[in-house]
């Protein structure tokens, strides 16, 4: 019998009228049902926050951290058991899919002990002007209130605790939105923080269809912050409904690997090829291009193609690289960007397979700028090559998209690197390393297309607070 989730709601797991049924998109079997929340389902959930949030808010760092420890443990501790299920909802290798919740569980932990560090200041006036002298003003970070956070398919657990986890530190209640696939692991990642004892109210989920709910839940005037991983499109639709409210989006990538004439080429093809095709290249800090000087083309692609022969294709449970993309619409975009290339004279490295959503790790060599995998983002196993004949055509090419999250430079010249580095209109330069999201306590961000605001795990809980200062005058004897 098909097993039928519930959403955690104001501290009780609760039904709605309607449903969704979730399928595996490697194998089409069910793995289950979730709650299609209705707009009255969301103005419950939103009540329930608002209720909960002056009595979360009064709690000191130090409580509230020790909520987020107990949630981190009973990741840790169930960390085989949700991976084994978000392996089969979104068709992750297991062993990925497994390390996702680790990663998740140790966001979570260092949430709370970076968050119980985390001071406000005191300032003196006559610092800027003499006549202030005795001004002292005590500034302090408050709860913004009710945060939105939707996390997206590919990590539907691990890009929600890195919301949920710094949003509840910051002392703000939250309303969590998983994606319509992957929506069952939300709902476990769910039951370990309400196992924690997190107050009734102060954390919920949202579940349901986005034709239904997915504007209401952005625009509801109850939502103080909206927290968004996911498409540009859909990010920009979230900044317009936003309106005044602040936002933090992250959105799509076409990172780039620029390869110099001096580079570790071994060094460079294999972070290429793992940044390029891990998890079937369905990550927005994939390397999404390779930028190379032509003088070392040649070399650089032969060693790309002996490391993807190397790449394991399969089913998630046998942990493959490359495994069935979320769904059909995903693999025939992939496959629409492919046949483009080809036809525009793109030289194939590999030969073009798929079966049903599997479509097999694809390099192309000499990419133009005239085909649509030279710019558009394929969220797929498909690596375009394009040869540049100085630096400053590079950057040029890189700099042309309409993202701007991240840019890889290999180079010995690690000088060189850094001056490149500062012209690249990225949020993240990784220099001989491949583009990546980690560690999760530096700042991660986009420009451009690709987003607004700072994460990373302190600046994810300064951004989800906002600033007081109240000012005293010193009385003089």
């Amino acid at each position: 019998m098909t097993k039928h989730y519930l959403n955690y709601v104001n501290g009780e797991w609760k039904d709605s009228d309607e449903s969704i049924e979730i399928f595996n998109p490697a194998t089409g079997e069910s793995l289950g049902t979730v709650p299609a929340m209705s707009h009255e389902d969301v103005d419950e959930v939103y009540a329930a926050a608002k209720k909960a949030f002056p009595a979360w808010r009064a709690l000191s760092y130090v409580e509230r951290a020790k909520y987020l420890e107990k949630a981190a443990d009973i990741l840790y501790r169930d960390a085989e058991e949700i991976g084994s299920t978000l392996s089969k909802e979104i068709a992750k290798g297991l062993k990925s899919a497994v390390g996702e919740v680790t990663r998740t569980a140790e966001i979570v932990d260092y949430t709370a002990k970076v968050g119980v560090t985390l001071n406000g200041e005191v300032m003196e006036g006559g610092d800027f002007d003499p006549a202030s002298k005795n001004k002292i003003a005590i500034v302090r970070h408050e709860p913004v209130g009710l945060v939105l956070a939707i996390s997206p398919f590919n990590y539907p657990v691990n890009l929600a605790g890195s919301k949920i986890a710094p949003a509840l530190m910051g002392g703000n209640v939250v309303a969590f939105k998983p994606p319509t696939q992957g929506s069952i692991s939300g709902l476990l990642l769910a039951k370990a923080f309400a196992e924690s004892g997190l107050p009734a109210g102060v954390f919920n989920t949202i579940t349901g269809r986005g034709r239904v709910i997915g504007d209401y839940i952005v625009e509801h005037p109850a939502v103080n912050f909206i927290n968004f991983t996911g498409s540009t499109a859909v990010g920009k639709n979230i900044g317009k409904l936003a309106g005044m409210r602040p936002i933090m989006l992250e959105l799509g990538g076409k990172d780039a690997a620029i390869v110099l004439e001096d580079a570790d080429l071994d060094l460079a093809a294999k972070n290429i090829i793992a940044g390029a095709f891990g998890y079937s290249g369905q990550r927005c800090t994939a390397v999404k291009r390779v930028l190379v000087m032509d003088s070392v083309a040649d070399e650089l692609v032969a060693k790309i193609m002996d490391g993807v022969k190397g790449l394991k294709i399969g089913m998630p449970e046998t942990s493959a690289d490359i495994t069935p993309l979320i769904n059909t619409r995903a693999a025939d975009y992939v496959q629409g960007l492919i046949e483009d290339a080809a036809d525009k004279g793109a030289e194939a490295k590999t030969d073009f397979k798929r079966e049903g959503n599997l479509i097999y790790p694809m390099v192309f060599d000499k990419v133009t700028t005239d085909m649509r995998l030279a710019w558009e983002e394929p969220f797929g196993p498909v690596l375009p090559i394009i040869r540049v004949h100085s630096v400053d055509e590079a950057i040029e090419i890189a700099n042309k998209s309409e993202y701007g999250l991240q840019s890889s430079v290999f180079t010995r010249n690690v000088q060189r690197a850094f001056g490149i580095a500062e012209k690249l209109e990225v949020g993240t330069v990784h220099i001989n390393n491949k583009t990546q999201r980690g560690p999760d306590n530096f700042p991660f961000l986009g420009v451009k297309g690709s987003g607004a605001g700072v994460q990373g795990v302190k600046y994810s809980i300064m951004a989800m607070t906002k600033v007081k200062s109240t000012v005293l005058n010193i009385q003089e004897d």
